[in-house]
């Protein structure tokens, strides 16, 4: 399960998104996956796929806080356990369990561990800025056609930005022919930091890591609070969401929301105009491509990818 992308925590969406009585699927790394609040409220989550004829879970509906599966109606708890199979009273229910995966809601967004169970040996890394009560958050999904891990290397990418984004951030990193850009790794505990210097000037942007997929973006805003957490997740071998959330102590209102959206949109379509031409759609070993030195932070990415998350899978449940 979840091949190449297996034991790791997630970003999936806002928790607000995930509402009381609607089921929301999700695909990630090949996986039918389900998320829904049970009788508490708490997300859930379950492998999409009901254990009796196969059928998607998410097709059903939020009963008693329980997910119902919409063929022969039967319900399953937050943990996977069968609640109710209609017709057989006397049915060995303990045997016919939904598979669960282990979610957390946490800072206002909705984390998945990629691995079957109700259990992670981790709890998922939460950016500080996001334990704070007084911020606004709002999303914006982008699909790419191709494999997740070009995206990801992308939003790690500084050189790019006055080339492909020349129309809409071509000032956050003023280029001239003749300039140098340097740019700083710092390894962290979550994965790395980046600071870049341009003709030896500090530039005001800093730019985290946070592994495995997950593009931290701590932008200028004076004594105000503007971040930017991307979040790219592996759909399938050659499908990637590309989820952006913006973090603000200002504007707060969902009106401006629509805005944010519409900046992130333009933005995102400049990148996926240029990497879906990507080839080969998976990042490759990094003897196959020729590389320079401002491709370190990506090249730390690939290295990272395929130490730890390229060949990793997680167990099939026992059946």
């Amino acid at each position: 399960m979840f091949r190449g992308f297996a034991n790791v925590w997630t970003i999936v969406g806002l928790g607000r998104d995930l509402k009381r009585r609607t089921p929301l699927p999700l695909q990630v790394a090949g996986e039918r996956v389900v998320l829904f609040r049970d009788g508490e409220g708490r997300a859930c989550a379950l492998v999409d796929r009901c254990p009796h004829r196969g059928v998607r879970l998410s097709l059903g509906k939020v009963e008693g806080g329980c997910l119902e599966c919409p063929f022969h109606g039967w319900r399953f708890a937050g943990d996977g356990s069968n609640q109710l199979v209609p017709w057989n009273p006397d049915a060995k229910r303990e045997r016919l369990g939904a598979t669960p995966l282990p979610v957390r809601e946490r800072g206002g967004l909705l984390w998945l561990y990629t691995a079957p169970g109700l259990a992670a040996p981790s709890e998922p890394d939460v950016p500080d800025v996001l334990q704070r009560d007084d911020l606004s958050l709002s999303s914006f999904t982008m699909p790419f056609a191709v494999h997740w891990t070009r995206v990801m290397e992308n939003s790690l990418d500084w050189p790019h930005l006055p080339f492909v984004h020349r129309r809409t951030l071509r000032d956050a990193l003023p280029y001239r022919p003749d300039s140098r850009l340097d740019i700083a790794w710092e390894d962290r505990s979550w994965g790395g930091r980046t600071s870049t210097t341009i003709d030896g000037v500090p530039q005001p942007i800093t730019l985290d890591y946070r592994f495995p997929n997950t593009m931290h973006l701590h932008l200028p805003a004076g004594r105000r609070i503007f971040e930017l957490l991307l979040t790219v997740l592996p759909v399938d071998d050659t499908t990637t969401h590309m989820i952006m959330v913006t973090v603000r102590d200002f504007l707060r209102s969902r009106l401006f929301d629509f805005y944010f959206g519409r900046g992130s949109r333009k933005i995102g379509g400049e990148d996926r105009a240029v990497i879906e031409t990507s080839l080969p759609g998976e990042v490759p070993p990094a003897s196959e491509e020729r590389s320079v030195r401002t491709d370190e932070p990506t090249l730390r990415f690939r290295k990272l990818y395929r130490d730890r998350l390229m060949n990793s899978s997680a167990e099939e449940p026992d059946r």
